[in-house]
């Protein structure tokens, strides 16, 4: 069973081994169940982190159940897919798409029954209510602690069987609120949250006996270089994922595991990354840097030398003029958009040979210093965003792999065949808001592109339909433009078209030939608003299914 959280986010606990599902009874709105029997001799308190909450003490203190594990908030390994996790451009909230894979999962221990973890309602007013709420629900060794939104569960309280372990809610956010040692069971397995709060310093030897746990959330913090030190780290020897953004460090924090998979240290103060706080970090697969002003010398030749088997590098308005040198050779996603980078030269990129992507976009990038061999070793080249440039024209030497290629938001002005050559796998094609004329357009452009699915034009100065475009075609964006008449043969090339874009231009009522959509039996959609007058578009009748035959 599981506890629902806001945004989707799961929660779930299992239950003591030899306790049966409601031996203890249910417990509606108001009426709390009966507590265990306490223990013969006392325990220690166990503190859990709360994103976004100071619990008193700091990191917040739930009384030890009779097992003397953590009793609530807790997840079997395997099973947190509902849970979020901040995205590699820093955007907190995404699922796992676009961005690190998500981190292989353990299964559950085998034969362990389940039961609801049930958390307080979170009240209206952030003042602490006058009674404790109770969170119950007991747990053991191998549990995930539970992401940060786990302290914002919402649903009525129910005991579902198990000790109940009281806990006063929250007062909110305090200046001061610290972890201190000891705050921690020594036997947190998976994740622990501890983002959205004040924690300035993560005092020596506060994490040292985490050393089951996998994930980490320390972002939205205000830690410094000086509240941490190069053992605060070092003793998670299963860490994979690390956290850190949007705080104010100046430096990669130093002792990191060799179990570390994705490093999270967008929105800091990073002004340089040495090679020698990485080494440690040799199976780093994901690093995330953008938002840090690193400017021209802040990733000097060698700096992740280190990281051998890095797969992706976000570098997202760091203040880069060039590409930095002497890259991982193992690097598959390069992501450099919003940087300062004027110049492409013939080998900045031929360190990365394994590159399937490369994201250049909103950089400074002119068509006179792009060298024309600039892309030639990337032969497993999928994905080339180009968008937000000077770029006058097509970059030569182009990749015959490619998939995708933006070019959007240039200042292009003509289109010749012969950077096109050899594009035969190409299938998206964004071209807009360019300077683009259909005389503009060389003979023969499209033929080059056989495989072309996706064509974007938009927002070019198109005065009618450009001719001959690929027999692949399924979807054609000519909005924005000054199209003022569709003739009949218009789309006798693209006889697959799905989907044509025709708003915003200059079309009338009689603007678009009867017959101009004749042969087009998948086309399902013509977007013809936002013109001078309505455009009525009679799409031609789909052909009927044929019965099929059946046996005697």
């Amino acid at each position: 069973a599981t506890a629902e959280a806001p945004g989707g986010d799961r929660l779930i606990s299992i239950r003591e081994p030899g306790r049966q599902l409601g031996q203890e009874g249910r417990a509606g709105a108001g009426h709390a169940a009966e507590p265990a029997a306490a223990p013969a001799a006392a325990r220690p308190p166990i503190r859990l982190g709360y994103g976004g909450r100071c619990l008193p003490p700091p990191w917040g203190e739930l009384a030890a159940p009779a097992s003397g594990l953590p009793a609530a908030l807790l997840l079997p390994p395997g099973r947190h897919s509902g849970l979020r996790r901040p995205g590699p451009a820093g955007v907190p909230g995404q699922h796992h798409q676009g961005g690190p894979a998500p981190l292989p999962a353990e299964q559950p221990t085998p034969g362990a029954p389940l039961q609801r973890a049930v958390a307080p309602q979170q009240p209206a007013d952030p003042q602490p209510p006058q009674q404790p709420h109770l969170l119950r629900g007991p747990a053991r060794r191998g549990l995930r602690v539970a992401h940060a939104a786990a302290a914002h569960l919402r649903g009525p309280e129910q005991a579902l069987g198990g000790p109940t372990v009281p806990a006063s809610l929250p007062p909110g956010r305090r200046p001061g609120c610290q972890p201190n040692d000891g705050d921690l069971p020594s036997h947190l397995w998976g994740e622990a949250g501890a983002q959205n709060n004040l924690i300035s310093k993560v005092p020596r030897g506060a994490l040292s006996r985490q050393t089951h746990l996998r994930e980490l959330h320390l972002q939205h913090n205000q830690l410094t270089d000086s509240g941490l030190d190069a053992t605060t780290f070092s003793k998670l020897h299963r860490l994979e994922y690390l956290d850190l953004s949007h705080n104010q460090l100046a430096a990669v924090p130093a002792g990191l595991p060799r179990t570390l998979a994705v490093l999270h240290l967008g929105r800091n103060r990073i002004r340089q990354v040495e090679a020698a706080r990485l080494r440690g970090a040799r199976g780093l697969r994901y690093l995330l840097l953008q938002h840090n002003p690193l400017g021209a010398a802040g990733l000097p030749a060698g700096a992740l030398r280190p990281l051998r088997g890095l797969h992706t590098l976000h570098l997202y308005g760091n203040g880069l003029d060039r590409v930095p040198p002497a890259l991982p050779r193992r690097l598959r996603a390069l992501v450099l958009p919003h940087n300062r980078v004027a110049m492409l030269g013939a080998r900045d990129l031929a360190a990365t040979p394994g590159l399937t992507e490369l994201n250049l976009a909103y950089n400074r990038l002119a068509s006179a210093h792009v060298h024309p061999r600039a892309f030639r070793r990337l032969r497993a080249l999928r994905s080339l965003d180009l968008a937000g440039n000077q770029l006058t024209r097509l970059p030569a030497g182009l990749p015959a792999g490619l998939h995708t290629l933006r070019l959007q938001r240039n200042q292009l002005r003509a289109l010749e065949p012969e950077p096109l050559v050899g594009l035969d796998q190409l299938r998206d094609l964004s071209l807009a808001h360019n300077q683009l004329r259909v005389g503009d357009i060389g003979p023969g452009t499209w033929h080059e592109l056989q495989a072309l699915q996706v064509l974007d034009l938009s927002h070019n100065q198109l005065s009618f339909m450009p001719p001959d475009l690929p027999e692949a075609l399924e979807e054609l964006h000519l909005q924005g433009n000054r199209i003022s008449y569709v003739g009949p043969e218009a789309f006798l090339s693209t006889p697959r078209l799905r989907a044509l874009f025709l708003r915003a231009n200059r079309l009338h009522m009689t603007s678009i030939a009867p017959e101009a959509f004749l042969g087009l039996p998948h086309l399902r959609v013509v977007d013809t608003a936002g013109n001078p007058e309505q455009v009525l578009v009679r799409l031609p009748p789909t052909a009927p299914r044929r019965p099929r035959a059946e046996g005697p």
